[in-house]
């Protein structure tokens, strides 16, 4: 086992479903190589101009990309049959709906002066994906605050006073300005980005291969 994780930036969605299981392949990909890894998790939202109210998921998916209702059923349950596997439970039912993330991601900013940024991600797919919950609402996000140990009154006025998203929307523009229009994006090491859920054995194979860099012996100067 390497001694230093390896860094692994995330771009990603609260309400995408390729993120968590992405993630979850990432860390089996870890324990399967041996190879531990330090995650950052960095803002993109999906659907930037979603209104608050949000959407039906069905219909979302049918405007956005043109699927039919029997592709979307099918898509949903792959995606449930792969998380079983991975341990994530998607609860999708007809009404489910998907909503705007902005506030959660400057929630999630916030998060990191405490280093609760992972624990208030994770928090938020499951409530998102496993209990349905509206991930738009101040009420969720406070609770899910309150779930990993932060201050509910503090993070309430961070909702309210919007403090940091002009931060969040710099963040946003760094990573699709450097070609990122998709998520999961992840970035091994500073220096190996993969778009989407690759899979346990590729993300395996891209941790041996940075960890064997990080040991090689460079030549001496002569």
């Amino acid at each position: 086992m390497t001694a230093t994780p390896i860094r692994v930036d995330i771009i990603s969605d609260v309400v995408c479903p390729w993120c968590i299981i992405g993630y979850r392949q990432l860390l089996a990909a870890s324990a399967q190589s041996g190879i531990p890894v330090e995650t950052y998790w960095h803002p993109f939202e999906l659907n930037p101009n979603m209104p608050l109210e949000g959407e039906n998921l069905t219909d979302h998916i049918q405007r956005k990309y043109g699927s039919t209702a029997a592709q979307s059923s099918a898509a949903r349950a792959h995606l449930t049959e792969l998380g079983q596997s991975l341990d994530v439970t998607f609860d999708f039912t007809p009404n489910s709906r998907i909503y705007n993330t902005f506030d959660a991601h400057q929630l999630m900013h916030w998060a990191f002066e405490t280093g609760k940024t992972q624990a208030l991600k994770l928090a938020l797919f499951d409530r998102y994906f496993t209990k349905d919950e509206d991930v738009s609402s101040s009420d969720t996000l406070i609770d899910a605050a309150i779930e990993v140990g932060l201050d509910p009154d503090e993070a309430r006025n961070v909702l309210t006073d919007q403090r940091f998203a002009e931060a969040v929307r710099d963040k946003e523009q760094f990573w699709t300005s450097r070609g990122v229009s998709g998520v999961p994006t992840m970035i091994f090491d500073t220096r190996q980005a993969t778009s989407g859920a690759q899979g346990i054995d590729t993300f395996a194979q891209i941790l041996s291969q940075l960890a064997a860099r990080h040991h090689e012996v460079k030549p001496s100067a002569t």
